[in-house]
């Protein structure tokens, strides 16, 4: 250790002194020889200058004894070993030299030689010269060795010193205390360092000895806590039992031996897992194999079979002990009876995926054992076929006679399918009056069909009930796996679009799934992203379409068409989205936009010369019948400077048809505060002229297929419908009611209303529907038309 340290101590200094020492001295020779080279360079570039001059006369004269007294007393300078003079033609050649050998580093110097003529300068010769080489140490002075000498034995000493305290002040109390660790090891009592110090290896031996003084009180207690543990691990009211590396049974708790009945001679050293039931056993031995690698802890549930041959469920939590001894256990268990809560378990699993009701699995269940026939219809390579089910009209049960006369009705609807539904299958009640069967095997497309049938059959017979006899329809939809989807998830998804396609068809009937089904429920989502995405960005807007006097052929007023202006897609009808939004209930929402709107739009409109009394029909859905509609009304109008009779409250016959008091109270309102209402589509559906009686209704508006019917070739059909316009006409008269004719293009039509003595027309005749600012564009530029040829 000592050798270690040190050496490591040596190794730093010394790349210390050869990574920050020895640059800095190569930098200095380097810097000092260049200096040295400069001068040696300017000064030999001095004398060569002076020595061509003095050469060349004598070089003209060709006088060599006076060049060779120049070269001669050239050479004798310093640094110079070599001079020569030759002349341009090269017949002369004068060389000096004081060599000592061949091989020496010399530098050149050339200079031209001069001889300036009475008429021109002339070179007639060159003189060269051969120097010593500047090196490293010779550029130093006797100075500069001096300093350096004083430095380099400055650092010896520094070196030696360092080394010196590192011995006395590091290397000998280490070396004392790997004597106390060694001594500690080696007899097992606790030695302490002699060594007393105010630096860091004082403190270090100071913490040394107090480490040493409380391990051997923790070694006391440790022996006490052993004891104790012994006595709690026998003591403790828990199934405690260790096993050895080979799993047999190393020890077990009293309370263990009295859970279990057994005796500890008889279980001592004998294998655990031969107390677990056969079946359970391969389930103990893997018990830690799914565990995570790094978690000491795992547990297992099986069977243990006591000693009276009882047999109880068991968790088993075991906890692998790093042993330092082979002669001790590897790992300790805990083993708790869990035979009552396996039991509850049961219970609770089989009640938290089974209807209270019906007892047939609810949406939970449903969904694992979709799962579940899947898988092993991927297996058997067959089929499975989901019947997604709804109750028609159920509802109304549960409104008019109450919830338990509907509970009733599931009961029987499910002894009912009952024997249609094999052992294989499975049935399942999602909620509400929504059921789902799964048909499985070789055949499953084939028997699902015929339950579908047998299933419409089965409601041919009424519900009995205690108070009445009720009779119901089913809407079923059928997806089959793998044909129609390819996920449990969407397999109960398209069964489900499946059922509803069927509602909309009219009920009472099965439908399969085929693509259409999807892209129609497609087509209505994006309606529905639409809707939404229009009323946060108020892409709604009311359209207006004139409504003349076939008398006069002036416009009367207006209808309020709604039309969505998608920035996209464009100008949308409102066919669709009427239909939608009534499912999704923002019929209310739309309905106000366009309530508001189409009054603004009005107030605009009347602003024209000629158009200050027109009136606008705004189409009302019976969702939008609320409390606060003639108070909306009324405030609109106010606020837009409208007299009432202006606004016009446009109803269809599904508005009266259920006399709903409440939307009478609200009717009622509305025409005592000054609105009109008026009855659209007049003469088709469930019409009935006591609407006429009972409800405040100023205008009916006849139906368009009437009017169509006027430009027909079919005589008989064409006199009829003119009969029934004739009656519609006469009693509205009678009942004060003005006569609205709807589709009016033809100006045949247009003259068979007016003898027929409709008040008021509305069609392509006079104009489609329009954006209301073209539609003022268009009555501006027809008033100043007017006014011009009146002036």
């Amino acid at each position: 250790m000592t050798r270690s340290v040190e050496s490591r101590f040596i190794a730093i200094i010394s790349a210390a002194l050869v990574i920050v020492v020895a640059p800095l001295f190569s930098l200095f020779l380097a810097l000092s020889s260049r200096q040295a080279s400069e001068s040696q360079h300017d000064h030999i570039q001095v004398l060569i200058g002076a020595n061509a001059q003095a050469l060349s006369k004598p070089l003209w004269d060709l006088d060599i004894e006076s060049i060779r007294q120049v070269t001669e007393q050239l050479v004798g300078e310093g640094a110079i070993r070599v001079v020569q003079v030759i002349d341009t033609l090269g017949k002369f050649d004068v060389t000096e030299s004081n060599l000592r050998d061949s091989s020496e580093d010399l530098e050149k110097m050339s200079r031209p030689i001069m001889y300036r003529a009475p008429d021109s300068v002339q070179r007639i010769g060159t003189i060269t010269v051969h120097y010593d080489r500047v090196g490293l140490f010779s550029a130093l002075n006797r100075m500069e060795i001096t300093l350096i000498s004083i430095f380099a034995v400055t650092i010896f000493v520094v070196f030696a010193a360092a080394i010196v305290g590192n011995r006395l002040m590091v290397i000998r109390p280490l070396l004392r205390l790997t004597a106390a660790v060694e001594a500690t090891r080696r007899l097992g009592s606790r030695h302490h360092v002699d060594w007393r110090s105010k630096d860091e290896m004082g403190r270090l031996a100071k913490s040394f000895n107090e480490m040493q003084i409380q391990l051997d009180r923790e070694e006391r207690e440790l022996k006490r806590a052993h004891q104790q543990t012994t006595e709690i691990y026998n003591l403790t009211p828990a199934m405690l039992f260790s096993l050895d590396a080979d799993g047999m049974i190393w020890a077990v708790s009293d309370y263990w031996l009295l859970a279990t009945g057994y005796s500890r001679r008889h279980v001592l050293g004998r294998p655990f897992v031969d107390l677990i039931i056969p079946e359970d056993r391969r389930a103990y031995l893997d018990r830690g194999t799914e565990s995570d690698g790094g978690n000491a802890s795992h547990g297992v549930t099986v069977r243990f079979q006591c000693a009276d041959n009882r047999i109880i469920d068991v968790l088993i939590m075991e906890t692998l002990l790093k042993s330092a001894s082979a002669e001790l256990p590897t790992s300790l268990s805990v083993m708790t009876d869990v035979t009552e809560l396996k039991q509850s378990e049961i219970r609770n699993h089989h009640q938290a995926i089974t209807d209270h009701l019906t007892g047939l699995l609810n949406r939970q269940g449903f969904e694992i054992a979709l799962d579940e026939k899947i898988e092993e219809a991927d297996e058997s390579k067959t089929e499975v076929a989901c019947l997604f089910i709804d109750l028609d009209r159920f509802k109304s049960i549960n409104d008019t006679l109450g919830h338990a006369a509907g509970d009733c009705v599931l009961c029987e609807f499910v002894e009912r399918i009952a024997p249609m539904i094999a052992a294989q299958d499975c049935a399942s009640r999602l909620g509400g009056d929504e059921f789902a069967l799964l048909i499985t095997g070789k055949d499953a497309n084939a028997r699902a069909s015929q339950i579908c049938a047998q299933v419409v059959a089965a409601f041919n017979n009424p519900f009995e009930l205690d108070s009445a006899s009720v009779r119901l329809s089913a809407s079923i939809g059928l997806a089959v796996y793998p044909q129609h989807a390819q996920s449990a998830a969407e397999l109960l998804q398209r069964s489900d679009m499946a059922m509803y396609a069927r509602k909309r068809e009219g009920k009472n009937g099965a439908s399969v799934y085929d693509d259409a089904i999807l892209d129609r429920t497609r087509q209505r989502a994006e309606i529905e992203s639409d809707i939404e995405a229009a009323l946060a960005n108020n892409w709604f807007e009311a359209h207006f379409q004139p409504i003349v006097d076939t008398r006069t052929r002036s416009t009367m007023g207006f209808e309020a068409l709604m039309r969505l202006r998608h920035p996209r897609k464009g100008l949308q009808s409102p066919a669709a989205i009427v239909s939608v939004a009534e499912d999704t209930g923002s019929i209310d929402r739309i309905g106000n936009e366009i309530l508001e709107d189409a009054l603004e739009s009005l107030a605009n409109v009347c602003r024209i010369p000629g158009m200050e009394r027109c009136y606008v029909a705004v189409n009302f859905s019976p969702l939008q019948f609320e409390h606060s509609l003639p108070t909306r009304i009324a405030a609109h109008a106010s606020r837009f400077g409208l007299s009432p009779g202006q606004v016009v409250i446009e109803i269809t016959e599904a508005v009266l048809m259920h006399d709903n008091p409440e939307i009478r109270t609200i009717l009622d309102q509305l025409h005592s505060f000054g609105c009109r209402i008026a009855l659209d589509d007049f003469g088709t559906g469930y019409s009935s002229l006591s609407y006429l009686s009972r409800f405040p209704v100023d205008i009916v508006k006849i139906d368009q297929s009437f009017v169509k019917s006027l430009g027909t070739d079919a005589v008989e059909i064409k006199q009829k419908n003119r009969m029934l316009m004739e009656g519609i006409t006469a009693i509205s008269h009678k009942m004060n009611c003005i006569v609205v004719a709807e589709g009016v293009e033809t100006e045949e039509q247009f003259t068979q209303l007016r003898a027929i003595g409709v008040d008021c027309a509305q069609g392509y005749l006079f104009s489609k529907p329009m954006a209301v600012p073209d539609l003022i564009t268009n009555l501006n530029t027809t008033a100043n038309l007017l006014e011009s040829r009146i002036a």
